[in-house]
């Protein structure tokens, strides 16, 4: 049987009374199970997933191991398993709404211009109470709230990019993320790598989706709770994650937008860092600092390696007129269907 949707949840050593909640919410969805599968992709959990966790509540599910270590590699594999026309992404902490794989469907059905889109509702459950310094920086945990669907084809506008919780994605724009990677050859550097907190493989979706000629965005019916641990809920960690963050954005936006890195930290940052630190606090100035040092890591390693943006190869990243979008990239906000 053909199937239309597949649903490709990527863990490592998850916690098992999360997955279970996972689990839970799938059972409850209100799409068929007949229309779509379940991959449960292990990535070097141990003890492996497949003994541990029955899948036989969904006729179309799938134990498959992933021996590389790093969400990257394990949504690749996902990709290749996978025989849906509609991708849906997620990890073992995100609990979806019971509709959201109906809604998915419909946006899809909706949207045919779109190649990747995502939940504009990402909710937290925390396991403790953020100390007060943290919420200003809770959208780092890929938080957010919109109150209308966006999209556009702007491979710049951060602002519609779906993440990986609930992501969505064609299979044109699934094929086109696998030969983007391909190319760029830095999965080492690119999503969760055990603990290691880079980033950025999100981002790439969309890139994808406007280099196969299509659009990206959010939508607010997509709704996702995001479980988030307490050990997600300290100073060190915040500190860990942004540097991670901004080094894999810095090494993206050169690679995929020829935006320059410094190697070093001025003086002059440094100044402003410090007058930043006696003005906010001393946790405010490590996060400064880790960022810059995030950066600055990143400008380092684009030299080491030789990177170049794809711009500068004569078969690189395709503009989206190129691939038969509008000329003047498009950013929409749609309250109402077109």
């Amino acid at each position: 049987m053909s199937l239309t949707y597949s649903v490709i949840l990527c863990a490592h050593n998850p916690r098992p009374d999360y997955l279970g909640r996972v689990f839970e919410a799938l059972k409850a969805q209100t799409l068929p199970r007949e229309q779509w599968e379940l991959l449960l992709v292990d990535n070097v959990s141990k003890p492996p997933l497949a003994g541990a966790w029955d899948l036989s509540w969904q006729p179309n599910a799938r134990h498959i191991v992933e021996s590389e270590l790093g969400l990257t590699p394990a949504r690749l594999r996902g990709i290749k398993e996978s025989r849906g026309s509609l991708l849906i992404f997620i990890d073992d902490d995100n609990v979806l709404a019971p509709d959201f794989l109906e809604q998915a469907a419909a946006i899809a059905a909706r949207w045919p211009q779109l190649g990747a889109f995502g939940a504009g509702k990402l909710e937290p459950e925390f396991e403790i109470q953020p100390a007060a310094e943290l919420q200003p920086r809770l959208s780092m945990l890929a938080l957010r709230t919109v109150p209308v669907a966006m999209w556009s084809n702007n491979p710049k506008d951060a602002s519609s990019y779906p993440w990986g919780a609930g992501l969505c994605a064609t299979r044109p724009t699934a094929e086109e993320f696998v030969r983007l990677i391909e190319r760029l050859n830095i999965h080492k550097v690119l999503g969760r790598r055990g603990t290691q907190l880079f980033c950025g493989e999100d981002d790439l979706f969309s890139w994808a989706a406007v280099s196969a000629g299509y659009g990206f965005g959010i939508f607010p019916e997509l709704q996702v709770k995001h479980l988030i641990s307490a050990g997600r809920l300290s100073r060190s960690y915040f500190l860990r994650l942004i540097q991670g963050q901004q080094f894999s954005q810095a090494v993206i936006a050169y690679l995929m937008a020829g935006v320059p890195q410094s190697p070093s930290i001025s003086l002059t940052h440094r100044s402003r860092i410090l007058l930043h630190g006696l003005r906010h606090g001393t946790f405010a100035m490590q996060f400064e600092f880790a960022s810059a040092r995030g950066r600055r890591d990143a400008a380092r390693f684009i030299t080491e390696h030789k990177l170049r943006p794809l711009a500068e190869d004569l078969n690189g990243f395709a503009s989206p007129h190129e691939q038969g979008q509008p000329k003047t990239a498009a950013r929409n906000v749609c309250a109402h269907e077109s």
